[in-house]
């Protein structure tokens, strides 16, 4: 029970890690940064399921190997990553449609690397974490009338699919 939750915060902190290290990577790479490129010209999410489910099966292969370890290291694990992988699709799309609902972060991050096109700059997606940890965290005045004028909206009313 212990080694499985462990393991759950362990695949959680790691998951979010891998993200930020993968966002890096898209931007300095041109064979794995296509789509992303095409992602910042239409700057809009895939919608939470599909992005849930893009996060998903790039930690799959990280999930497996754990379940060698034991059951309960195995099932804290893939627990971990996939509600990584659910939470960052959340944060992913609402940063697109509604940034201003992401309380847990003073900035978000990922809006903000989105509107003011930056390529060096605010990789987190759920999390600012490792910004902050590797000095990629640059704070702006984020808030302008843009977001102040949007219509008010709940935290569910997102492009799910």
């Amino acid at each position: 029970m212990v080694a499985g939750i462990i393991c759950f915060f362990g695949a959680f902190v790691l998951a979010s890690l891998i993200e930020y290290w993968m966002h890096r990577l898209m931007h300095v790479s041109q064979r794995i940064g296509g789509r992303h490129r095409d992602h910042h010209r239409r700057n809009e999410g895939q919608g939470v399921v599909w992005e849930f489910r893009d996060y998903l099966l790039g930690s799959a292969i990280a999930i497996l190997p754990m379940f060698l370890v034991s059951w309960s290291a195995g099932i804290g694990w893939a627990l971990g990553a996939i509600a990584f992988a659910a939470f960052s699709a959340y944060a992913h799309q609402l940063q697109h449609e509604n940034p201003t609902k992401c309380f847990w972060m003073t900035m978000p991050v990922h809006y903000v690397h989105h509107k003011y096109g930056m390529w060096h700059h605010n990789f987190g997606l759920a999390v600012d974490w490792w910004d902050r940890v590797f000095g990629t965290y640059k704070p702006m005045e984020w808030l302008t009338e843009e977001e102040l004028n949007r219509p008010q909206r709940g935290f569910l009313e997102l492009r799910w699919w």
